[in-house]
């Protein structure tokens, strides 16, 4: 290379600057949100898998139901999700809109009971307390109809609730201290609980509806009789002075009903009405009916 004049010569060409192909950096600065992207697409569409139909549940309270977090179980296992809260159009009503599980569509039918479980303090009665810390739930007692969507919510369940067992109803002039969820006992062991209490219709007696477990069932007759306990027996004598006798503190809380039976008396079907007496006579103490009883579970 030849220098113009009055310029100095050059001995060598200046070097001249390669570039490196970006191909691998470029590429691997687009794998991890291509990675993150496959992940949010994944799980979105095992969302959708996981979930299927969608019911709804009314309500007279929604106290305790969230949307996002309230669960719908059954035996205790979540099988769908609340997703929606809102009003009906008379006010009147909570409309809770709930996304079943694909699993658990067939819990969608006519003559599914859902209630809300809260806490739940009562006389002689403590129900609901795991959800002090995890929050209210649906729980649902499947049915057996033709598919649906639309329910109305319990607004209280019994205990007993979807339990076999017999179920029938005594009369009384005075309901006194018995309460839903008072024990019922045959000869001092707890065989069934009172399930709720209301006026008759035509409101000359209070009724009390009681439940005995299956296993016991064969217990109740049509000639049984049924009267109330209060769980203290206090009784004076002039040589022996005052005796107390307490049964159980729940008993003496929430009040009980206690019963006999007879021999060679039919047994009771469902909704056999009796009358529930204040207290025994001498006679009913005495029988001693033969029954076979289950073995327990």
């Amino acid at each position: 290379m030849t220098a113009s004049p009055g310029e100095p010569e050059l001995a060598e060409p200046l070097p001249s600057a390669r570039v490196a192909p970006q191909r691998w950096r470029l590429a691997i600065v687009w794998v991890v949100p291509l990675v993150a992207a496959i992940v949010a697409g994944y799980l979105i569409v095992s969302r959708f898998q996981e979930f299927g139909s969608t019911i709804t549940i009314r309500f007279r309270d929604g106290s305790g139901v969230k949307a996002g977090q309230t669960e719908l179980r059954y035996r205790g296992v979540p099988v769908g999700e609340v997703t929606e809260i809102e009003l009906s159009r008379n006010r009147e009503h909570v409309l809770v809109t709930t996304r079943l599980r694909r699993s658990a569509a067939s819990l969608a039918r006519e003559g599914s009971l859902f209630w809300i479980v809260r806490p739940e303090v009562g006389f002689g009665t403590v129900r609901g307390l795991s959800t002090v810390i995890s929050g209210s739930y649906i729980q649902v007692l499947p049915g057996t109809g033709k598919a649906k969507a639309d329910f109305t919510g319990l607004e209280r369940a019994s205990p007993t609730l979807g339990q076999p067992g017999l179920k029938v109803t005594l009369a009384t002039t005075q309901l006194a201290s018995i309460r839903p969820g008072s024990p019922v006992h045959y000869r001092g062991i707890e065989v069934g609980s009172v399930t709720a209490t209301d006026l008759s219709p035509d409101a000359t007696a209070a009724q009390v509806q009681i439940f005995i477990a299956q296993r016991y069932e064969r217990l109740v007759r049509v000639g049984s009789r049924f009267w109330t306990v209060s769980g203290v027996d206090a009784s004076f004598g002039l040589f022996r002075g005052l005796e107390i006798n307490i049964e159980s503190l729940r008993t003496l809380v929430a009040g009980g009903i206690a019963f006999a039976t007879p021999d060679d008396a039919p047994p009771a079907k469902d909704g056999t009405l009796f009358l529930l007496h204040d207290k025994p006579q001498a006679e009913w103490l005495e029988w001693r009916p033969k029954v076979p009883v289950a073995p327990g579970g």
